[in-house]
């Protein structure tokens, strides 16, 4: 009887000393997860900051891109209104222009005995005054003498003197000038008409 009162009292603390291991263990477990998890958590907020840092970046290169874009724009739309403002009078330029041709033409027809007179005085005045308005429109007139080399660019060959002979030398050289031409900088708003030879 005294050796299973033994057995019973070894096995009682044989348990008890198997739950403390088991109290034991689970509180190691316990430790090692409670130190685990804030290892975890600070990969876990390191990588949301890297990743708000990441669209931070992309958001701020964007708005860089979109003000780099929009300062192009504002450049692009005040050369077009420069153009456009050097265009706008195109059209009342157009319809100056051949008043200003039959002035022209008009003034190679007066009597010699006439030229001093005050009515043509009055006509050249006019004509001037035209001129200066079509100057005031940066219009140019292109200068074209007779014998200069015809060129395609500024003037248009209404007709051409040249012989369909073979033995003909080809001089290419205007003869002569019908028709004024005009240009507003480089850009040429009607060519010289021209007779070649």
């Amino acid at each position: 009887m005294m050796l299973s009162k033994k057995n019973t009292s070894q096995k009682k603390h044989s348990e008890a000393g198997g739950e403390e291991d088991i109290i034991e263990r689970k509180n190691s477990e316990k430790i090692k997860k409670a130190e685990m998890e804030p290892a975890e958590e600070t990969e876990k907020k390191e990588e949301g900051i890297a990743d708000a840092k990441k669209k931070t970046d992309e958001y701020l290169s964007g708005w860089k891109r979109a003000q780099a874009d929009f300062e192009n724009y504002k450049k692009d739309q005040e050369k077009r209104m420069i153009e456009f403002r050097k265009f706008a009078n195109l059209d009342i330029v157009l319809q100056i222009l051949p008043v200003i041709d039959n002035f022209e033409s008009s003034l190679a027809h007066i009597p010699e005995k006439e030229k001093d007179s005050a009515w043509v005085q009055g006509i050249l005045h006019i004509k001037k005054q035209l001129e200066e308005v079509l100057k005031n429109s940066n219009v140019m007139e292109i200068e074209t003498k007779i014998g200069d080399e015809f060129n395609p660019v500024v003037h248009e060959a209404v007709q051409d003197t040249k012989e369909t002979n073979i033995d003909t030398k080809k001089t290419n050289k205007i003869k002569q000038v019908l028709q004024k031409g005009y240009k507003i900088e480089s850009r040429i708003i009607r060519p010289v008409k021209v007779i070649v030879s």
